[in-house]
Parts: structure tokens; sequence; C-alpha cells
């Protein structure tokens, strides 16, 4: 699995011209899944994420969790993230996983985000979708579970 994290102050996603999925301050996720992905993945990127200390303490220096600040997760499916762009100007996505099986993964990520005690936000699974953040800082960061 991968994941590209955003800090953000406030995001949103919206299908279809109605929002569906709305934070406040911390982090929109980016969620890329792949054949070979499996449970064990899954929980170990929702754990980094939720642990990765990026927000800053009283001092200015990145020393915060989310879990320390109360910040949300605004999830996102991406299956894009596994486009392949070495050969030619068109992308190969045959390493992202199906939509039956990455739909279900997906799903245990935010489970187990929220059962860390963090307010999950997401999109719709293959879902065209418009995602909108005010990014924070900016800090972006990539996170792959292998």
């Amino acid at each position: 699995m991968k994941a590209v994290v955003q800090r953000s102050k406030a995001a949103n996603v919206t299908v279809e011209g109605k929002i569906i999925g709305e934070i406040n301050k911390g982090f929109v996720v980016l969620i890329g899944i792949t054949h070979q992905d499996t449970e064990k993945d899954a929980a170990f990127l929702a754990d980094k994420i939720a642990n990765l200390r990026v927000f800053e303490d009283e001092s200015g220096k990145m020393n915060l969790s989310l879990l320390d600040t109360g910040g949300e997760i605004l999830s996102v499916s991406q299956f894009t993230l596994y486009g392949d762009c070495r050969k030619g100007r068109r992308p190969n996505f045959m390493e992202a996983a199906k939509p039956e099986a990455a739909i279900s993964l997906y799903e245990f990520f935010n489970s187990c985000l929220r059962e860390k005690g963090l307010k999950v936000a997401t999109g719709e699974f293959g879902a065209m979708m418009d995602v909108q953040l005010t990014n924070d800082g900016p800090v972006t960061l990539i996170i792959e579970s292998k």
C-alpha cells in the first residue's frame, strides 16, 4: 500500500456537487492499493499515519501526532498512485488492485484508524471526486507499507 499524506488546515471531498466528507485540521490521505497488499499492510499504514509526528509542539518543533492534537483524517482511495509512467506517455495501472479487492482493504484501513479514536471522513470508492484542501506547511509525505 502507498499513502500520500498531506497536512491540512481543512479539507473536503465532493461527488456530483455534494460534499460527502469533510475535516478540520488533520491529514488528507490518498491511499493506493496493489495486488500484493494485505490487512497487515493496511494496519501498518494506519498505525504509522496515526502516530506520525508532524504537528508543531509549543516550541514550534514537529513533534506531535494526530492522536496528540485531536486531528482528523480525510481518506480518499486513489488507484492512480500505482500508475507506472516509465514507458510511453499513458500511465499503466496494472499494479493497482482490482476494485473488488481494493475496497475491502480500503475500508479495513479506515476502520483501523477509527479504532485508534480518530475521526475519519472518506470519499466514495470508485467515484469521480473533487478534493479540496488547504495544505498546511505545506507538509506532504509518501509512506509505503513495503
